[in-house]
């Protein structure tokens, strides 16, 4: 397979095409001052889904016009192309014809039902309470009337897009969804924001691993983003999106729906389980043993029932403590790891050192049966759902299997903490740059052929031997091995420097004594006035 590095996918990484999408999402948002960000997403993404269906239906419709003796209404001609069968009813010009009408929730709730009903794969996915009395129907027609507008990407003189024809309305659509999602996780904070793995986070993990072709599994899967990057991974590397088999869980009935409605827009096919359901108690793939593990689960679970599970098969490197699932979960992937997988995870940063109620013994065992490939400590305010310092593991079931670089007996360490960018006051974002940086350090350090040649830099990355580790304790936090960064000596002698830097901080100290006694004069000013 033709392989490039770091795929590029947006000026500020968030792969999103900033200029329409925030024009969408500010009309859109008038919306969202009648009820809370939780409502409001499942009403304007279940729309948006609908409208991406319709249009892939118009799409296949108009092209079996043109076939002679075809019939656009023939189901199968759609079914063999792997496009949802989209009944009279439920096509979005039948809506937004009737936009404007007072029962146009329940002509979306029929829609729904109707789509549900043609296409089995998505039974009981689809949101059908828009008739209900505390939603406005003249916004919803409103909010259609909006959403309608998505198809004018092919008009030169639409105003919303500055599309080309080759631009396929599944990828905008997609877009348009992923950067609603990401908005909508943004707007709900940490009470709602758990469906959502900030887009550059998920690049990260999936440029690190590779995931180019074998079974991959999110057992906490939230809203899909591990699977969408994993397929664009894989397109943009040349391969198909066959080559992955997706295996899903999730325990929230609203975001496994939410999921199943994500991935079917990008036409991407997964198992997630029969059910909604708890990966802890009710595991949907207790059989599969997967080539590579994405995740993003809840930091430092207090209620996971893990009182119930103390003699669990999973537990191979000690049982968890009761009261935070955080090694549960690292057991957990590990149990599902196939003899050559990989698994890349977001912990929070308390796992890396901590003692309490066994953890630190737990993750010395796991380092001692050689399974840390890397570690990466993480910039803060990277995540919408906890201001919690987060990390990155990097698991290996075998380090030495000729895939790579035997690197048996050593672990990668990576200090990202410094990097990053604020994309608006309280959240921060990684380049598409420093996604590369890190990547290509990790790869270098596989020796992968053409990654470059690995070499430690103080203050980024240091690879470490178990011994080291064993040395500090089996304490995983990278600022514990890659030192200080190098500092550039600038030709001052050490003597004249510090008495410059004393006789600045005297003149400072003068000035803020200064700045005191005129502020007190100011201050007898206002007591003698009163």
């Amino acid at each position: 397979m033709a392989r490039r590095k770091a795929t590029n996918a947006g000026k500020n990484g968030s792969g999103a095409k900033l200029g329409f999408e925030e024009k969408l999402w500010a009309a859109a948002d008038k919306m969202r001052g009648h009820m809370d960000a939780a409502e409001y997403k499942h009403v304007a993404l279940g729309l948006i889904f609908l409208k991406y269906i319709s249009d892939a239906f118009q799409e296949r419709y108009d092209a079996l016009q043109k076939e002679p003796h075809a019939d656009p209404e023939d189901r199968d001609e759609y079914t063999a192309e792997n496009v949802f069968w989209v009944p009279r009813e439920a096509r979005w010009k039948a809506l937004q014809d009737n936009a404007k009408q007072a029962d146009i929730g329940k002509r979306v709730d029929l829609a729904m039902e109707a789509i549900e009903k043609e296409n089995p794969s998505l039974k009981g996915v689809l949101p059908k309470d828009y008739a209900r009395p505390t939603l406005d129907q003249t916004r919803l027609g409103e909010l259609i009337d909006l959403i309608g507008t998505i198809e004018l990407v092919y008009r030169e003189d639409a105003d919303l897009f500055d599309g080309k024809r080759d631009h396929r309305s599944k990828d905008l659509l997609g877009r348009v969804y992923e950067y609603f999602l990401g908005k909508f996780a943004s707007a709900e904070g940490k009470a709602g924001g758990e469906f959502y793995t900030p887009e550059s986070v998920v690049r990260l993990l999936v440029e690190m691993i590779e995931p180019y072709k074998g079974r991959v599994l999110d057992p906490c899967c939230g809203s899909g983003g591990m699977f969408v990057q994993s397929e664009s991974f894989v397109e943009a590397h040349g391969g198909r999106k066959t080559d992955l088999s997706i295996f899903g869980q999730e325990s929230n009935p609203t975001t496994w729906k939410l999921c199943r409605m994500n991935l079917a827009i990008r036409g991407i096919e997964a198992n997630l389980g029969q059910v909604h359901a708890d990966s802890f108690h009710n595991d949907q793939h207790k059989d599969l043993r997967a080539d590579f593990i994405l995740a993003n689960p809840p930091f430092n679970v207090s209620d996971w029932g893990g009182d119930r599970l103390r003699e669990d098969a999973r537990w191979q490197h000690g049982p968890p403590p009761a009261g935070n699932a955080n090694f549960a979960w690292v057991q957990h992937f590990l149990a599902h790891l196939g003899p050559k997988g990989v698994a890349g995870f977001v912990l929070a940063n308390g796992s890396m050192s901590s003692n309490q109620s066994g953890e630190g013994e737990i993750r010395r065992r796991i380092v001692e049966a050689d399974l840390v490939d890397c570690m990466i400590a993480l910039p803060g305010q990277l995540f919408y759902t906890t201001g919690i310092p987060a990390c990155l593991w990097f698991l290996a079931r075998n380090k030495g299997n000729g895939k790579f670089r035997d690197r048996r007996g050593e672990t990668l360490f990576i200090d990202a903490r410094k990097l990053g960018h604020l994309v608006d006051r309280t959240h921060r974002e990684l380049s598409a740059e420093e996604i590369a940086r890190i990547a290509r350090a990790y790869h270098a350090w596989r020796g992968e052929p053409d990654a470059g040649h690995y070499a430690d830099v103080p203050g980024f990355c240091k690879a470490a031997t178990l011994e080291e580790i064993a040395a500090h304790g089996f304490v995983l936090t990278p600022g514990r091995y890659v030192g200080a960064e190098d500092v550039e000596d600038d030709g001052e002698p050490f003597e004249v420097k510090i008495e410059r830097l004393l006789e600045k901080l005297e003149g400072q100290f003068a000035e803020c004594q200064a700045l005191e006694g005129a502020i007190r004069d100011n201050l007898k000013g206002l007591g003698n006035a009163t």
